[in-house]
């Protein structure tokens, strides 16, 4: 049984302009040093904020914590966190960047490896946002969000139709 009752699809279009949302709000309180992007889901908005804010030196922290689970076909939980790669250093002057903060086990553990970079997020949970320092966009802790590198376009069942009536 999975714990998402919803579902929110994310066009490119529109991950690019909340990204570029949160390069508005981040240049306000620059100057930064640099990125760190959460693999996997950091790496395209890193790569947007970069772009948006004029910034060259970026890095990756990588960490696994969704995994295909056991359930069903296309089930995914969270699993054990497994860091990777980490960086040297504890973040101050740069922007730790994320797709989202769900559940906030992942960002606890990047929060504990760089306690000084500034935290930012697309999207934000209730259960990660109070680890998050700027976020765009807080949707339900029950909603699993589809970004578009993980879809591919095909014929959606109104929503009406999926309820029986």
């Amino acid at each position: 049984m999975t714990p998402y009752s919803k579902d929110f699809p994310v066009s490119w279009e529109e991950l690019h302009r909340n990204a570029r949302a949160l390069s508005w709000r981040l240049l306000e309180q620059g100057p930064w040093k640099g990125i760190i992007a959460i693999t996997r889901g950091g790496l395209v908005p890193a790569a947007i904020l970069c772009r948006e804010m004029d910034i060259r030196l970026i890095d990756t922290i990588c960490v696994v914590s969704y995994k295909d689970g056991e359930a069903g076909e296309g089930a995914i939980k969270q699993g054990e966190l497994n860091v990777l790669k980490g960086v040297e250093g504890d973040g101050e002057g740069f922007i730790l960047i994320d797709d989202l903060v769900d559940t906030g086990r992942t960002a606890a553990k990047v929060r504990e490896m760089l306690p000084k970079a500034h935290f930012a997020t697309i999207y934000a949970k209730p259960a990660g946002k109070p680890l998050v320092d700027t976020f765009v966009t807080e949707v339900s802790q029950d909603t699993w969000i589809r970004f578009p590198w993980d879809m591919e376009y095909t014929f959606s069942t109104p929503l009406a139709d999926r309820q029986g009536k």
